[in-house]
């Protein structure tokens, strides 16, 4: 049986486009002769509707748009990710043969954690059916429901009744996920001697990536074939005697066939195929996973990229201070976008050296993009004269470093206004994590492609991203100059931190691993004093983060869906343990 992953970038709320990458990817597959051809989850609604489920409109879109899909299948299989029903309803896939629905499968395990909300919306199945096609018989998952180590679905491969099982996925990108999840299929098809095939959707989706990679696997748990990452592509493989029918069930020791939990439904389809044999495919693609970098890089252009389209903006405005992040920033925008629709805007006060302001420019020449320069010292001393009868003989503090970024927030939004192009804001997961950014200054922006970047990540970025030109596009003294938001003179990141290195060790133990301050501190050799600064800090400024833009989610634990906590509340996280 000729089977195929159709991994496609589907936007959430467009029946019309979704329906025409499903219609063409059937067509490119028929002319291969495929008979089951399988779409990634919520394939023809796009991943994750949210709250437009709530409208019954949305919901009778959907089923519109499904009928029309199935009435140009013909005798291929095609398995489509869909919502189904009314007052109840699922998420399912969509069995499609000879231009009717043959059957619904409703995911079982709706995940509700991180940045997963589906029992919100949805009402868990019960059963994984088996279906025959040119008799072999397989069966449909949907994404959660095959990271669960047993259950219908692993009843459904015991007595060699499943030799193929499916799966249809909305598998959110983080780094080191596809590694995890490769794992995690390889051993569901290695306990239970069963090839899968998994199909993963691709694309951004606000501050979701879904990075692809589809793969097929072996009975044995090898990976046979593998899509790329970050790109949409039609993975064909043919499943031969060895992985399929030749295959040996059996079940894991202590596993035992429950009476009534598995329901044999909708079971024999019509033949895929006409009764000629399938010429011989070329050895199947198995494309290379990407470098840590690479991928990370290719995340980021992905997520930028697809906001920017999928939300119709004519292009991007850019401050450009001279410093990495904002460097990065156009460097990424650059490579989603292409130069004509970056913009940058370097906005230099008295505080910034010349060697910022020139490599602003520089920066901006080696990007060939269209470039401003509009100095702030006039809009700041007209707020501080509006200011001084209030002010009158308070001493010079921070009050005056936030006018001079609020001053140049307020010229990008006007800037934005006007020429109808997004603000990015060049903010950083370090420097937001503490409240080292000023609201209404340098946190305006639409979009944050770094908000979910450690600092020292963003400097590995940038020589990466020097290394794939073959040449400093960002200028190397760019990223060897102590980082300073130059907003009083002799001005250091580090002065009112600590060196970056060590603030996101603290930080990626706090956020990602929710471990104690003390066991953080214990664990590097760091001041149990300064560790309880850093944690109490990034309590403060969720008040902060909450008015921020929203970026790509790129680690394993992201600020905003994934990390809700209480702006308001008095507990602290500073209690030592007997054990500790």
């Amino acid at each position: 049986m000729r089977v195929a992953m159709a991994q496609i970038n589907a936007t959430v709320g467009d029946f019309a486009g979704n329906s025409a990458k499903i219609l063409s990817q059937i067509e490119t597959a028929a002319a291969a002769r495929v008979q089951l051809l399988v779409f990634p989850e919520l394939a023809l609604c796009g991943y994750p509707p949210e709250d437009l489920l709530h409208a019954p409109a949305f919901i009778d879109d959907c089923a519109r748009a499904l009928r029309l899909v199935a009435a140009e299948v013909g005798e291929m299989v095609v398995i489509v990710g869909t919502v189904v029903g009314q007052a109840d309803l699922y998420n399912a896939a969509a069995v499609i043969q000879h231009g009717r629905v043959r059957h619904i499968y409703r995911k079982i395990h709706l995940p509700n954690y991180g940045v997963f909300d589906e029992r919100r919306y949805f009402q868990p199945g019960a059963h994984v059916p088996v279906y025959t096609l040119n008799d072999i018989p397989f069966a449909v998952t949907v994404c959660e429901d095959l990271w669960q180590p047993a259950g219908p679905w692993a009843d459904a491969t015991l007595g060699g009744r499943a030799r193929l099982l499916v799966n249809l996925s909305a598998s959110p990108y983080h780094l080191g996920k596809r590694a995890r999840r490769e794992e995690l299929f390889a051993v569901r098809a290695y306990e239970n001697r069963v090839p899968v095939a998994f199909v993963n959707l691709v694309g951004g989706q606000d501050e979701l990536v879904f990075d692809g990679g589809s793969a097929f696997f072996g009975a044995d748990g090898r990976v046979l074939a593998r899509a790329a990452s970050f790109a949409e592509e039609l993975l064909v493989v043919d499943l031969d005697d060895q992985q399929t029918l030749g295959a040996q069930h059996r079940a894991r020791p202590g596993q035992v066939a429950r009476a009534g939990a598995l329901t044999l439904e909708a079971a024999t389809l019509d033949s895929g195929a006409a009764a000629d044999p399938l010429p011989p495919l070329p050895a199947p693609s198995v494309t290379e996973p990407l470098a840590p970098l690479e991928e990370l890089y290719q995340a980021l252009v992905l997520g930028v990229r697809d906001y920017v389209a999928k939300n119709g903006f004519g292009g991007v405005l850019i401050g450009l201070s001279g410093g990495i992040d904002s460097a990065l920033t156009a460097a990424i925008a650059v490579e989603a976008l292409g130069r004509a629709q970056v913009t940058g805007v370097t906005m230099p006060s008295r505080h910034n050296s010349a060697a910022t302001r020139d490599d602003a420019r520089l920066l901006a020449d080696n990007l060939e993009i269209e470039f401003f320069s509009l100095p702030i010292e006039p809009v700041t001393d007209a707020f501080e004269q509006a200011l001084s009868p209030l002010f009158g003989a308070a001493p010079r503090d921070v009050t005056e470093e936030n006018l001079q970024a609020r001053a140049r927030g307020t010229l990008l939004m006007a800037l934005s206004n006007k020429r109808h192009r997004l603000v990015l804001a060049a903010g950083n997961k370090s420097e937001s994590a503490v409240g080292y950014c000023t609201l209404y200054g340098d946190m305006v922006g639409g979009f944050a492609p770094l908000k979910d970047v450690y600092k020292t990540t963003v400097f590995e970025l940038a020589r990466h991203v020097n290394e794939r030109a073959g040449r400093a596009l960002i200028p190397t003294s760019t990223i060897e100059r102590p980082p300073s938001a130059e907003l009083r003179e002799d001005q250091r990141d580090e002065d009112a931190l600590c060196p970056y290195p060590v603030l996101d060790a603290i930080l990626t133990d706090y956020l990602e691993e929710d471990r104690r301050p003390s066991a953080i501190a214990k664990a590097h050799g760091i001041d149990s004093a300064l560790v309880g600064r850093i944690v109490g800090l990034v309590e403060q400024n969720e008040y902060k983060r909450r008015q921020g833009a929203i970026g790509p989610k790129v680690t394993p634990r992201a600020f905003g869906k994934e990390r809700r906590f209480p702006m308001t509340h008095r507990w602290t996280n500073d209690r030592v343990p007997e054990n500790d």
